[in-house]
């Protein structure tokens, strides 16, 4: 906990921006967000990622600051209910000043005082279509976070978001390579094995795609299996 000022503030997404933009792993970048979170409010806390996919069956708890973080996600999971899933699925922002009288999430809001979790801020993620997020911080006090550590939130969200969504970019970036290079060797050996130039072997490929329903680099895949 820290009692950091406007400039230190400043200062301190100065800093993640240029370690977020720095070659590092996703799980290293995140867990940058989630500890300056932490660090930069006036009162103790803990932070974590929560992504949900597939329809909302899929809970993934992602660079928490506390072992809590995964088990108030599982929590929520079970009770279809809580500030984090609300954020990721259907609201911007959402805020519990004291689960003691939080009439939202009864449910999980006493489990959450039962581990001495009395407030929460929870913000969106845009992530990726099929994929829903929020950036969730909890505090050991009621009250403890007011619109400034909101807006401290929001914009350390926006960095979170940015991570992911260049990860998604990366991963598609390297599955277009790795389909190029399947089928330029599936042309390759169309090529030699029916005496024909390059324009040739890739119309043979896409006309057999749009006769069988079946993606070009799948197909490329079997040419290149078969032999």
């Amino acid at each position: 906990m820290s009692d950091f000022g406007g400039g230190d503030v400043s200062r301190s997404m100065a800093d993640i921006a240029r370690s977020l933009s720095a070659p590092r792993s996703l799980d290293e970048r995140l867990r940058t967000v989630t500890a300056t979170v932490v660090e930069l409010m006036p009162a103790r806390a803990c932070a974590g990622i929560l992504l949900v996919s597939g329809g909302g069956k899929r809970f993934e708890t992602v660079a928490p600051t506390s072992d809590l973080l995964p088990e108030l996600d599982h929590l929520q999971e079970r009770l279809g209910q809580g500030p984090c899933v609300a954020a990721a699925v259907s609201n911007l922002v959402v805020r519990s000043d004291d689960f003691r009288v939080e009439p939202r999430w009864p449910q999980f809001a006493e489990a959450a005082v039962g581990l001495g979790l009395l407030s929460a801020i929870s913000v969106q993620l845009y992530t990726s279509e099929g994929k829903m997020g929020a950036l969730n911080l909890f505090g050991f006090a009621p009250h403890a976070f007011g619109p400034e550590e909101e807006a401290t939130v929001e914009s350390l969200a926006a960095h979170a978001a940015l991570a992911l969504m260049a990860a998604r970019t990366e991963e598609q970036l390297r599955s277009a390579v790795a389909s190029r290079d399947v089928i330029g060797q599936a042309k390759g050996m169309l090529m030699e094995r029916f005496d024909v130039d390059a324009i040739r072997a890739f119309d043979m490929l896409t006309t057999l795609s749009q006769e069988t329903n079946t993606p070009i680099s799948v197909l490329a895949q079997h040419v290149i299996e078969r032999r």
